[in-house]
């Protein structure tokens, strides 16, 4: 079961996740292993008057990303371990 528990880990840190905000006008994607990979902003969002809504529309969509990955692993791992709770056994460090 170890062997199978390291390999759903590296499978996940190797998977991209996507993550969105403001309806889609921000995007971003990151691994897995928690790097962002690309971002994506529309430009009708970018206010030079309100700089500080588009920082939190970024915070936004990389937490919403990080999400999917955090949901991944539990699905992942819940599979594995028959939903047993091995104390986040390695998940942390699919975040970062």
């Amino acid at each position: 079961m170890q062997e199978q528990l390291l390999a759903a880990q590296n499978e996940i840190a190797t998977r991209e996740f996507e993550g969105s905000a403001g309806g889609g006008v921000v995007r971003a994607v990151v691994t897995g292993g928690g790097q962002l990979t690309s971002m994506l902003i529309d430009p009708s969002v970018i206010d030079p008057a309100d700089a500080e809504m588009l920082g939190d529309l970024v915070v936004a969509v990389i937490n919403h990303a990080n999400q999917a990955v955090t949901e991944a692993s539990s699905e992942d791992m819940g599979g594995l371990t028959g939903g047993l709770d091995l104390g986040g056994l390695g998940l942390g460090n699919a975040l970062g």
